[in-house]
């Protein structure tokens, strides 16, 4: 949209946003709504944001989007008013009508991608739909028997499998509603609540500034699910106090880089993956929370001693008392996030209802809380104000997120019907001799490949689409191996060539962004060195279950990053620097070993 954009069009906006909104709730609270219905409704309302009040601003690429999202739509009622009959027809198209409904659904799927992302991913799935087509002509392993052409574009199409399938399924019942949760926290005093426990907590510090930076992105990235979205919204509070208080820029930048990117391991949210992971693993919720909780701790630990490092060799002050939020601020902006964490939190582990239930419940909290300032006074149109926010902000976060997950669906589905991911995984057990490392290093040199062309839980997807099987087949437990890669997926956050946050955090502060990247880079050690000391430490992932083998192995991987971290960025001679890297190495790695 342009950035004043009309009454009529910021009304029109607000209603189409609303009805999205209302829709994704409304489904948790009626019960039972056949796939087939919920599903294509669910992309019905994203393509007018994706399509057409997207990136886009041109007047010809609206023109043309309000074209392909009116047939998109069109295409989405006609399956949503007809799922009786095609429930009966078990995928298969019965007529040339039913063939153009197909073609259509699934260009509009692509076009809608490519609109939110770019191209590489509707690229990937263009190619995966021309390998189910014409895959029975390639010689070999890599061919496949052929699937009629009708069975093949009805089962992606009109049953309950490609773009209607069970991971359009979590956008529609699970990812959106806390999107929608983040989206109403940060329309109100939530994002100025985190900011301000964070100032609390460790703005006095040595190096105050910059681990406030890594509270406040642990936070919100948290329930933002992005790490860019992340960098640009604490990053604007973050990076000028660090500058203003003589923060190397490149340091500054990296640290912002870093923290947003860690935010989408920090329960209990995790953006949307761990929702996908719910899915895919069959695991409940909470279980992968219990999981993923010791390793993002010390995710965030490596880089807070990568800063306390830095601080060795730099003078980095804490803020200032005059800048730092008196008692009483801290005491009611917190409210403003911990009463809908709260709701959140009871409604999960207390009255045992579905996560999407109980984040239902917590955005009825955040809503209430929109009428209150942070001075706990009403403003009429400070409120208004807010709810347009949240609700536009959900609608756009909404329709980007179920554009990626709608385009990866197309390809998950062509694996799952010409056996290509089979092949791939026996080709990944062949390539690595049968053994698990090896597989593991090929599985994190593909995430870290797609990662740079495509979103984290797109990336997360295919990956484990693919590579999953494989890692199972050597032993890992299904948790085990799905926090491997989705942990992978996150690497070209900060890992060059691409390392988008790195970019953004980069131009925000006017540094270089080859320099921010090599500093995150050591910052974000972690992120290279923990999802590793998983698979030889699995007790880590085992908090419920045993919270004291779980508890010796976090110590043993936290002394282990301690002296990565340190011979990384503090010690100045070659010789101790490799010393104290191998010796962490050795420490997080040798079976058994404790300090």
């Amino acid at each position: 949209m342009s950035e004043n954009p009309s009454k009529s069009l910021r009304m029109i906006c607000f209603v189409l946003a609303t009805l999205l909104v209302v829709f994704h709730i409304g489904l948790i609270f009626s019960g039972l709504v056949p796939n087939l219905v919920s599903r294509p409704l669910h992309l019905a309302f994203i393509l007018p944001w994706v399509l057409i009040l997207g990136k886009q601003t041109d007047a010809i690429s609206r023109i043309t989007g309000a074209i392909i999202a009116t047939a998109g739509i069109g295409a989405a009622l006609w399956i949503t008013f007809n799922h009786n009959l095609l429930s009966d027809q078990y995928g298969f198209l019965e007529n040339d009508f039913q063939i153009a409904i197909a073609v259509t659904l699934l260009f509009v799927v692509l076009e809608a991608a490519r609109r939110a992302i770019g191209w590489p991913l509707p690229i990937v799935a263009a190619l995966a739909l021309l390998y189910g087509l014409l895959g029975q002509h390639i010689p070999g392993e890599f061919g496949h028997a052929g699937t009629p052409i009708k069975s093949f574009l009805g089962t992606l199409t009109i049953a309950e499998g490609g773009i209607w399938g069970s991971l359009t399924g979590v956008s529609v019942s699970v990812v959106s509603i806390f999107v929608i949760f983040g989206a109403v926290l940060n329309a109100g005093e939530a994002g100025q609540g985190f900011m301000n426990v964070a100032a609390a907590a460790a703005g006095r510090l040595k190096g105050g500034a910059a681990k406030v930076s890594v509270i406040s992105s642990a936070l919100f990235g948290s329930i933002s699910g992005s790490a860019s979205a992340n960098v640009a919204s604490t990053g604007a509070i973050t990076l000028p106090a660090m500058t203003r208080l003589g923060y190397p820029k490149r340091l500054a930048a990296a640290v912002e880089a870093v923290a947003s990117s860690g935010g989408q391991i920090m329960p209990p949210l995790m953006g949307a993956g761990a929702f996908v992971m719910v899915e895919l693993t069959g695991t409940p919720y909470t279980s992968i929370m219990s999981a993923a909780i010791l390793p993002a701790i010390l995710f965030f630990l490596a880089v807070w001693v990568g800063i306390n490092a830095y601080a060795r060799n730099q003078d980095l002050k804490g803020i200032e008392d005059k800048d730092r939020p008196n008692t009483k601020d801290v005491f009611i902006t917190s409210a403003f996030f911990l009463v809908p964490f709260s709701v959140l939190l009871l409604g999960m582990f207390y009255f045992s209802y579905t996560p999407q239930y109980a984040a239902c419940m917590a955005i009825i909290a955040g809503f209430l809380l929109l009428f209150f300032t942070k001075k706990l006074t009403f403003d009429l149109k400070q409120t208004l104000y807010r709810i347009e926010n949240a609700v536009i902000n959900s609608a756009k976060q909404v329709s980007m997120i179920a554009a990626i997950i709608l385009c990866a669906s197309i390809i998950i589905g062509v694996l799952s019907i010409t056996g290509l991911g089979v092949k791939i995984t026996s080709l990944i057990l062949s390539g690595s001799g049968g053994l698990l490392w090896p597989s593991l290093f090929l599985t994190a040199l593909a995430c870290l490949i797609l990662g740079m062309e495509v979103p984290t839980t797109a990336a997360y997807v295919i990956c484990i689409s693919v590579a999953g099987p494989a890692l199972t087949q050597l032993g890992l437990a299904p948790l085990q191996a799905h926090l491997f890669v989705f942990w992978f997926a996150l690497l070209s956050t900060i890992t060059p060539p691409v390392c988008g946050a790195v970019f953004i955090a980069a131009g925000m502060i006017g540094e270089n962004w080859l320099k921010v990247a090599l500093t995150a880079m050591a910052l974000g050690v972690g992120l290279y060195i923990i999802p590793l000391g998983m698979i030889a430490n699995p007790d880590i992932l085992s908090l419920s279950e045993t919270p004291l083998l779980a508890l010796v192995s976090f110590i043993q991987i936290g002394l282990g990053l301690t002296c990565i971290s340190y011979g990384l960025i503090a010690v100045k001679s070659v010789i101790y620097k490799l010393g104290l890297i191998l010796f962490g190495i050795i420490i997080i790695f040798a079976p058994g070993l404790v300090l």
